[in-house]
Parts: C-alpha cells; sequence; structure tokens
C-alpha cells in the first residue's frame, strides 16, 4: 500500500528541473537525494573510483542552485537537505524514501530504463511519479508490476519549481486513488502548489495552450504588420499576462525549450486540427542554431547592452538588433481598472490594429481551447487554472471568455468563421450566460459533462477576504478609504489594507487604532492583520511624506509618524494577540507593521525588509526598536551582554536596505524572530494566521514586556562612523550617505546615553522620530523621495 505521508524523497536527474524539485523540497523541510548519472567520459586526472567524480553532475548542479538567480532556495541552510549521489552507487536509498520522482531527459529508452532501475531497489511503499511532459504513461511503464503502476503517476512541475504555482498531476490508467489523495494533500498543503487534472496528452493542458497562443501570435503578426515590440506592448498588461507578455517570456523560458516543446506537439498531435500552427517559424530555428536562445545565453528576442535593451529586427529577416522601441496604441492606453476591463477595452471597445490583432488571436486561441475540453482536461476549471498558475495569467482562456461575454465572442467566432464546439452552442441556447458564476462565497462552473454548474471545491483551509465579502451574512465591522476590519469568524478580526500597494497613511494609522480599540473592548479573541494582494504593503505613502516636506508641513509630519509609532506598540502589547500575515513585498513602513504584531505568520514568498534609506531616511515607525527587539531582545539588559556586534550587523541591514528575498532570509536578517511560523501556500495564509491567534488566545495569551537595552551609547556611534567614514573616503558612499548613517546609529546606540543606564523602548522611539524629522528637513533627502517616486529607483547624491 502507497505511503500517505512524504517525508523523504529522491530526484533522478539533477539537471534545472531536478535540481529546482529538490531545492523546493528542501524549501519544505523535506530530506532530498538528488541522484544522476556517473560522468561517462572522465579526464585524465579523474579517479573512476573516488565519490567526488562519481557524484559529480549532481554535486555540481546542487551546488549551482546556490548562486542562480532568482534563487530557487529560501535559504542556504536549505541545501544541507539535499545529499546528491548517482544512479549505480546510491540505488539502496530508494527503499528508504516515500517519493522518487524522475526529471531525467525526455527519451523514452533513458526514462524506460530509470524506472527498471528504481523498481529493483524501491520499498512497496513510495510513491513514483515522472516530470515528463510529453511522454506516454504507458510508454514509460512498459515492462513494469502492477504495484509499481499503481503507486505511479506524472507530476509535471513548472520552472522555476520554487516560484511557479503548477503543478500538473496526471494518473495513469490503474494510478491508486489513494496515491492522487496524497500526492494532491503533498502538493498543495507542503510544497504550495495549486494543482491541476491533466490527461495523458502531449504537453497536458498549460504548454499546449499556452504554446498554441504563442505561436498564433508569431504565425498572425505579419498579417498586421507588429513588431516584436508591439507584440509584447499588446500581450503583457492589458491583455491580463505577465508583463513579459510573448518574446520576453520566450527568452526567458529559453527558445530551444520553446522550440522543443512546440516540436513535440507538431510531431506528436497528427490528429490536431490546428497541427500547423505549431511549426516553429524560421527565424526562431535560426536563433537557436546560431546559440541565441535567450536570457541565458545572453541573446534571443531581445539582447541587453551597455546602451540599453536591444531588439531582434524581424523586418528584414537579417537577425541584427536594433534599438528596442516603445510601441504605443490607442487600445493598450484606454485597458485600465482590473483585469476583465483591461481585456475588454482592447478586445471588444479597441478599434485600432492593435485591437484587431489581439481580437483575431484571442478568438482563435479561445475557440481552440474549448476544442480541447475533454481531451486534455475534463472541464473548464482545469485549464483555466492551468493557464493562471502556469503562464500567470490573470484570468484563464474561459475567464478571459466571460469578460468578452459569452454570447459576443461566440457570435464573432460564428461569423470569422472559426469553428466552436457544439456544446458552447447548447449552452447558449439553453440561456447559460457564462461559465463561472457565484453564490454568495461559492463559486460555480459550468460542466460540459453534466451540463450542469458544479460548485467548486475549497479546501477549509482557504480563507479570503473577497470571500468574506462574499459571505451571507454583512462580515465587514467597519473601514474607511485605507483599511477595513472584517470578522473572520470564532471571534478573531482581520485588518485588511486596500490604498495604492497597501501604503501606510494617516487613515490607514487611524484604522490601527480603532481595531485594537474594537478587539481590546469587545469579545474578541484577537486580530490578523493581513489582505488578499500579492503584497503585504509596499511601505509608508512616499508622496505624503515629501510633499509635507517640501512644503514644511513639519507637524503633519511628526504627528504621522508618532501615531504610526504608537500604533505599532499597540499592536505589540495589546491583551489581545495580533498575528500579522505578510506575503509578497512587505517593505519599510509594511514591514514595521509586521514587525509590530506579537507573531508573524508569513508566506514563504516573503521580500522583506526596512528599506527608507533608499529615499533619504530612517525607519520611522518603531522598525529600529523592532529589529533591535528581534535580534537580541532577551538579553538587551544583561550587564555582561556586548550589544555592539549585533547592532553592528542591524546597521547594516537597515543601513544598506537589505531586503529578504524568502521567509527564510527574513527569519536570518532578524526580520522573523525564531518562533514565527511560514505558510508555503499562500491560498491558506490567512488562515493560518487566525488558527495562530486563536491557539495564543486560548492558551492564556499574555502580552510581551517591553524591552530595556544597555547600548554603548557615543562610543558605538563613533565605532560605527569610523566604518562609514572609511566608506566615503573610499567613494563607496557620499557624505549624504554618511549623514543617514550617522544618523541611524545614533538611534540604534541609544543616543547619548551612558552604557550603564538601560534605555526603555519609548526613548529609542524618540530617537528615531527626531531622526526621522531631521532628514525629511534635508534637502539631499527630498531630491531621494521626489526620484524615486519619479523614477522608481534610488538616487545616490
Amino acid at each position: 500500500m502507497a505511503t500517505s505521508s512524504i517525508r523523504k524523497a529522491a530526484v533522478i536527474g539533477s539537471g534545472v528541473m531536478g535540481s529546482g524539485i529538490a531545492a523546493h523540497l528542501a524549501n519544505a523541510g523535506i530530506e532530498v537525494y538528488l541522484l544522476d548519472i556517473v560522468p561517462p567520459e572522465p579526464g585524465e586526472d579523474d579517479d573512476v573510483n573516488d565519490p567526488e567524480f562519481r557524484n559529480r553532475f549532481a554535486t555540481q548542479n546542487k551546488e549551482k542552485l546556490r548562486k542562480q538567480k532568482p534563487s530557487p532556495i529560501y535559504t542556504e541552510r536549505d541545501l544541507d537537505l539535499i545529499t546528491p549521489g548517482n544512479m549505480d552507487d546510491h540505488l539502496e536509498w530508494f527503499s528508504e524514501v516515500d517519493w522518487v520522482v524522475e526529471a531525467v531527459p525526455e527519451n523514452m529508452d533513458i526514462k524506460q530504463a530509470t524506472f527498471a532501475k528504481v523498481e529493483e531497489h524501491v520499498n512497496d511503499h513510495a510513491i513514483i511519479s515522472s516530470n515528463t511532459s510529453g511522454l506516454s504513461i504507458d510508454g514509460m511503464l512498459e515492462g513494469r508490476s502492477d504495484s509499481f503502476k499503481e503507486r505511479f503517476l506524472v507530476t509535471h512541475f513548472f520552472n522555476p519549481v520554487r516560484y511557479m504555482k503548477l503543478l500538473e498531476l496526471v494518473e495513469g490508467p490503474d494510478t491508486s486513488s489513494d496515491v492522487v489523495d496524497t500526492m494532491v494533500k503533498f502538493g498543495r498543503d507542503t510544497l504550495g502548489k495549486g494543482i491541476v487534472f491533466g490527461k495523458d496528452t502531449t504537453n497536458f493542458i498549460a504548454n499546449r495552450i499556452g504554446v498554441h497562443g504563442m505561436m498564433t501570435i508569431m504565425h498572425l503578426m505579419d498579417d498586421y504588420d507588429m513588431t516584436i515590440e508591439g507584440v509584447d506592448a499588446i500581450f503583457g498588461k492589458p491583455m491580463g499576462r505577465p508583463k513579459s507578455a510573448v518574446f520576453r517570456t520566450a527568452d526567458m523560458v529559453g527558445l530551444d525549450t520553446f522550440l522543443h516543446v512546440a516540436k513535440n506537439c507538431y510531431d506528436t498531435l497528427t490528429d490536431d486540427e490546428e497541427r500547423d500552427i505549431f511549426v516553429v517559424p524560421d527565424f526562431m530555428v535560426d536563433l537557436v542554431n546560431d546559440g541565441r536562445t535567450g536570457q541565458k545565453a545572453g541573446a534571443g528576442f531581445y539582447r541587453k547592452t551597455k546602451s540599453g535593451i536591444e531588439t531582434l529586427k524581424l523586418e528584414d529577416n537579417s537577425l541584427d538588433y536594433r534599438d528596442r522601441d516603445k510601441p504605443k496604441f490607442d487600445s493598450t492606453g484606454n485597458a485600465k481598472g482590473a483585469p476583465a476591463d483591461r481585456i475588454r477595452a482592447v478586445v471588444v471597445d479597441g478599434e485600432d490594429k492593435a485591437a484587431e490583432f489581439a481580437r483575431e488571436v484571442t478568438l482563435r486561441s479561445l475557440a481552440y481551447t474549448a476544442r480541447r475540453v475533454g481531451e486534455i482536461a475534463d472541464d473548464v476549471l482545469n485549464i483555466d487554472r492551468g493557464m493562471r498558475w502556469g503562464f500567470n495569467w490573470d484570468l484563464g482562456p474561459f475567464e478571459v471568455w466571460d469578460a468578452l461575454g459569452l454570447e459576443w465572442t461566440y457570435e464573432q467566432m460564428k461569423n470569422n468563421d472559426i469553428d466552436v464546439p457544439n456544446w458552447v452552442g447548447d449552452m447558449i441556447s439553453g440561456g447559460v450566460e457564462s461559465f463561472y458564476r457565484w453564490e454568495n462565497d461559492t463559486q460555480y462552473y459550468y460542466d460540459v459533462q453534466s451540463n450542469e454548474y458544479q460548485p467548486i471545491a475549497r479546501s477549509d483551509r482557504e480563507l479570503s477576504v473577497d470571500l468574506l465579502k462574499r459571505a451571507e451574512g454583512d462580515k465587514k465591522v467597519f473601514g474607511n478609504s485605507s483599511a477595513s476590519l472584517y470578522d473572520m469568524g470564532d471571534g478573531v478580526a482581520l485588518l485588511e489594507f486596500h490604498t495604492k500597494m497597501n501604503a501606510v497613511d494617516p487613515d490607514l494609522i487611524e484604522m490601527m487604532h480603532k481595531s485594537i480599540d474594537e478587539v481590546e473592548s469587545k469579545d474578541w479573541e484577537g486580530l490578523v492583520i493581513g489582505n488578499d494582494s500579492d503584497n503585504f504593503s509596499a511601505g509608508a505613502n512616499l508622496m505624503l511624506v515629501m510633499m509635507n516636506a517640501r512644503a514644511g508641513n513639519w507637524d503633519d509630519i511628526e504627528s504621522m509618524v508618532a501615531n504610526f509609532q504608537d500604533a505599532n506598540q499597540r499592536m505589540r502589547y495589546s491583551f489581545k494577540p495580533v498575528v500579522a500575515a505578510p506575503k509578497g513585498l512587505t517593505l519599510g513602513g509594511g514591514a514595521e507593521v509586521a514587525l509590530g504584531a506579537n507573531g508573524i505568520q508569513a508566506a514563504g514568498e516573503l521580500y522583506m525588509g526596512l528599506v527608507e534609506v533608499g529615499v533619504g531616511l530612517i525607519p520611522g515607525g518603531g522598525g529600529n526598536l523592532q529589529l533591535m527587539r528581534n535580534v537580541f531582545g532577551m538579553h538587551a539588559g544583561d550587564e555582561d551582554f556586548d550589544a555592539l556586534p549585533f547592532l553592528q550587523n542591524i546597521f547594516m541591514t537597515i543601513g544598506l536596505g537589505e531586503v529578504a528575498k524568502s521567509c527564510e532570509e527574513a527569519r536570518e536578517f532578524g526580520f522573523l524572530s525564531p518562533t514565527d511560523r511560514v505558510t508555503i501556500n499562500d491560498d491558506f495564509l490567512l488562515d493560518a494566521a487566525k488558527q495562530r491567534v486563536l491557539g495564543m488566545a486560548r492558551s492564556d495569551f499574555r502580552p510581551p514586556r517591553p524591552a530595556k537595552f544597555r547600548l554603548p551609547g557615543p562610543d558605538g556611534v563613533a565605532t560605527i562612523d569610523m566604518l562609514l567614514y572609511s566608506m566615503e573616503q573610499n567613494g563607496q558612499i557620499s557624505a549624504h550617505d554618511r549623514l543617514i548613517g550617522k544618523k541611524l546609529a545614533n538611534v540604534i546606540c541609544g543616543g547619548q546615553t551612558s552604557p550603564a543606564v538601560l534605555i526603555e523602548e519609548q526613548a529609542l522611539l524618540d530617537l528615531e522620530r527626531e531622526a526621522f524629522m531631521s532628514l525629511c528637513g534635508e534637502e539631499k533627502s527630498q531630491e531621494r523621495m521626489q526620484h524615486m517616486l519619479m523614477h522608481n529607483k534610488p538616487l545616490r547624491n
């Protein structure tokens, strides 16, 4: 009987996908063996019996994980969970693991030989899977036992594994339902993936539809006199796609990889009515043959040079490069608001050539996708999820169809002689108006097989502001233009920010105070601070700060800063537990909100930092104190404790504007404490934070005692300033950088206070506020604020 719990795994094949899968397993705390072949061609100096030589491929690819950008690991310590080996000497390792995942080259003979080796040594409960994207399950399992077949399925990850949410599961004819259930739970809960169920067809769901759409664009672009930049300007944000759009996406994926996927479609989909769409254009074949395979090669459709970004010239077939153009179209310029509104503005309302191009591509792509229902997946839901999670579309194909209007889109297809499957016409004649609909907090999709709406199954752990808004009964307690308080159920309140980028402003700060008043004065268990946005908070409202500074409205700035400090301190010392649920960008004031809570339930993808130095300031909402408290608060008042080494690290973290690139790196910087927790699947983040509040409330929660600090005072400031002086002399920092650094040092070292005197938290907050106000008055700091607002990058002055 197959295992129902995965605690140890083996990955076969240490290339890009194999090592990426191993890395993400390690991110999730799973011990993993990473195996590859023994190098077939030893050098003159190689000892063929030396384990270092025999494990070379797996060892080298493990080491590459350390330097890859973006990083596939949360922290370098995760690499300790990966043990490299080879497929000759370490076959016995298969007897120890709960899951074996194969990621060897897409060659049927290699896969069959690999699985034959695995079966000889694997235990009788391990699940076995392949990361193939094109080979048939029946072919891979030829010669395997019934027990092996029952424990086998396809687990198709998308690259980069850490960042791409999609995991396609494909069952074989003999796969046990228990095996599928285990992999769904493990993939979703432990690895944080979005699960879709595909069928054993070429390239499954996302690559089949995604590549078809991209190839359609490439084949039609000449008809509309479209350049590479023009295509990407249309099929990026205006059409609800990532900024990388089409050609930049191809560069990122790798033109050789894209060519392989497209060729695989053409070679194997002999009955596909649009098979010829998968014929790769000559210009892409020529690029690959020339080694210009995209980002990894330094050149593809785009090329980065010292003077800027260049674009491939398709106009004269020279395959040379030219300066990148920035085309503008009326239709895409009018594409504003939510994804559905943007797409409708281009496809339905647009009248220029960009709109005509987008309209034809969209109609053809949607019709093709509709014709694949039943072939690549049983329903529209899995196809839509595949495209949202695998290609980062804002809306899946059938959600796009709903945005355009079901009947309007159908009529447009018919008017343009595009083949639409009969079931779409039957839907419309039966009075169905959309593929999806909501009833309170339950969403339904139209099921083609039953010709009825079916509820979309949802885990009990999925909780969102959107669901609270849709729930029967009014879940909103109160709110203003910047934030709202909701009832999450079970006596837990949720404070949600909804300013642009969830930036901190006076109204938001007011809601922090009102929320803690509400929770403390009434029968609430506690408070969660979180939202549905991709980013928790990008920081304070910088425009407001700069405008007040330019106008000399110092009282307004100081009032906001003092209020923000007080709000964060109130959260920290409330008699009801407060848990922050940060994810994505959690910067500046956003980080201070999170650090002010009694506990943090963080998403795996957390980009957290106190970055105020980038705009000529230092943290002003308590961030300096909060980081000190996290890093050495429990020892802060000890007479024998030397705070200076820790303060120097804190100074560098804040002074360099360091941003953690993951939850675990945030812990290493001190932004997360050892007791703060992580939820890799951010669909479950708010529920995890809620459960954390309930656990704290029901286990006799008491607020922590304020810390008192024994700090080095003027001597510490002088020590740090010596470092700043040296950096200034070497041209590493400017005079204004040094001024900011010295003010930061003065705050974290306790100002002029003697080391013999314990400093209370409020005194440190006063020093912080004084420094913040002083820097707001500096012309060079104001220039930095203005430059960031205008150019979205820091100014060195």
